[in-house]
């Protein structure tokens, strides 16, 4: 019963005799059973009355056709669905997992060096990285090496390694990208050279062909390169936050 729900989502009681193959009464105990054990909850108490009325008490008459108290049968009892489970039933492999998929979403590729700008409440590098490894054994993900020059360990979805292999077989053009200091691409200071650029509205970076030449930060330009009109117009063109 409790697999039909999981599988199906919130069932009526037929239906959920159906998909678990049980008699009514059995389905009736194994319901009794899940509902005391705090795993399945029905979308309205007249499901939990006809679970506590004895079958013989149960009006078959359909609470529409007349007035009155009404007890009805588990036909007339609404859907039966499994109780969501909470934030503190599930695992830390678990949650580790979410943080490994969510960091692999963002960035393409992950290793170590990429947490130091992340939130200080997510998992240290060395929980991620058994997270990591336990999708790479399932074939989810790809271990090896793709960004030169830095130690340790790195992973990639299998989706963003052609597309890294476009990147470094792309000539350069000369575009200028400006992104804002809080978007998960600054990471000057850490991955890229030059100070970091503190995440507050306001600040800016600025990228030719993928390599960081400006930065403003707290309102002044801060160049890595000769200093350009078109790079300045970059720094100096939104001034609203973000």
């Amino acid at each position: 019963m409790v697999e039909a729900l999981k599988v199906q989502g919130a069932l009526f009681f037929d239906e959920l005799q159906s998909e678990a193959r049980l008699l009514p009464t059995e389905l009736e105990n194994a319901l009794q059973e899940a509902v005391a054990a705090g795993q399945v909850t029905a979308d309205s108490f007249a499901g939990l009355r006809a679970l506590i009325t004895p079958a013989g008490r149960r009006q078959a008459r359909s609470p529409r056709r007349g007035r009155g108290a009404y007890i009805g049968g588990m036909d007339d009892a609404g859907r039966w669905a499994l109780v969501r489970t909470s934030a503190s039933d599930v695992s830390d492999e678990d949650k580790a997992e979410t943080v490994a998929k969510a960091l692999l979403r963002r960035y393409g590729v992950v290793f170590w060096r990429l947490l130091e700008r992340e939130a200080s409440w997510l998992p240290s590098w060395r929980v991620v990285l058994r997270a990591l490894h336990r999708l790479e054994a399932r074939g989810e993900i790809r271990g090896g090496r793709f960004v030169d020059g830095l130690a340790g360990e790195q992973f990639a979805l299998p989706e963003a390694i052609p597309l890294l292999r476009q990147v470094r077989n792309r000539p350069e053009s000369g575009e200028l990208v400006c992104i804002s200091a809080l978007d998960p691409l600054n990471q000057a200071g850490t991955l890229l050279p030059g100070a970091k650029v503190p995440a507050v509205p306001g600040n800016r970076l600025v990228f030719r062909d993928g390599l960081l030449v400006a930065t403003r930060i707290a309102g002044k330009a801060h160049y890595l390169q000769a200093e350009e009109p078109a790079v300045r117009d970059l720094l100096i063109r939104d001034t609203s936050p973000g």
